[in-house]
This record gives C-alpha cells, sequence and structure tokens, in this order.
C-alpha cells in the first residue's frame, strides 16, 4: 500500500492554516482510489513562522552571520529585502523596508509574509525562504524543511 498527503489550504479573516491529511490508499481502481485516514493535521502559519525563526536563529533577534550578512531572528539577507521591495513595488505598495529592519523581529516578520504571499503550502513557504523562489527544485532546501517540520509537530 501507499500512501500520500492531500494538503488542502484554509484560510480564515485572522489565520491561514494549511490542514494536513495523510491517507493510505487501501484499494486502487483506474478512476477511483479508496483511501483511509492515517493522521490529521493542521499548520497555524504563525506557528511556521516561528518554527522558522528557531531553524534560522533559535528566536535571537540579534543574530548576525558575518559570512553571508544575514541578521535578525529570520537571518534576512541583503537580497532579500531587495526582493521584497521589488515585490512591494510590483504590487503597487508604497511601503518600503532597509536593511536596518532586518534587526526588527516584527518587520522582519512582514519581510517573510510579503515575500511567501503567493505561496500556498507550508512546505514551499520553508524552503523557498531557505532556498530563494526556486527553493522547492533545491535538494538542499530538503533538510531545512525536516528541521522546520521537526519543531512544527514537536507542538502537536
Amino acid at each position: 500500500m501507499k500512501t500520500i498527503l492531500i494538503t488542502i489550504a484554509i484560510v480564515s479573516s485572522i489565520y491561514t492554516y494549511d490542514a494536513v491529511t495523510e491517507v493510505k490508499i487501501v484499494e486502487s481502481k483506474p478512476d477511483v482510489e479508496i483511501v483511509e485516514v492515517v493522521k490529521d493535521s493542521v499548520i497555524k502559519m504563525s506557528n511556521l513562522t516561528e518554527a522558522i525563526i528557531q531553524v534560522e536563529s533559535v528566536g535571537n533577534d540579534s543574530a548576525y552571520n558575518k559570512s553571508e550578512d544575514a541578521v535578525g531572528c529570520l537571518q534576512i539577507r541583503p537580497i532579500m529585502v531587495r526582493e521584497v521591495n521589488r515585490l512591494l513595488k510590483k504590487r503597487k505598495n508604497p511601503k518600503r523596508y532597509t536593511l536596518l529592519n532586518r534587526w526588527d523581529r516584527q518587520k522582519s516578520i512582514e519581510m517573510f509574509l510579503v515575500f511567501t504571499k503567493n505561496i500556498s503550502k507550508p512546505e514551499a513557504k520553508a524552503r523557498c525562504w531557505n532556498g530563494g523562489p526556486k527553493g522547492m527544485t533545491k535538494s538542499a532546501t530538503i533538510k531545512y524543511w525536516n528541521k522546520v517540520k521537526t519543531i512544527l509537530t514537536k507542538g502537536e
């Protein structure tokens, strides 16, 4: 028997959730697959952001990686600030961020939310945050996602 994962995005007025259901295929026919639910879980996006903060900086707003010039709780590099500002301009949003904003937790989270706004799945959000817009295609980001997922599942 093969196990598959089904992900459904649920958007409320306050938070976005991903409902993840793991199912086992019990019987497979040409047009129908009969499945049995193995595990249901829901990931609240604020929990995802906090898990990524833990992986990036262990929650340290003053974290600094000199070799990458990565700063703050989300270890934001200058290229990410430029990308976030490019996305804001494209969306005709007048807000802009500076390199100094990387040291501010709230502004760092805002930048994360701008960058991941059009990415629906938690895994894709995490892997693209780690590996850039093509993060889902990079095998190196799988290990990163596994770290994030471990932190998320500790809270279940």
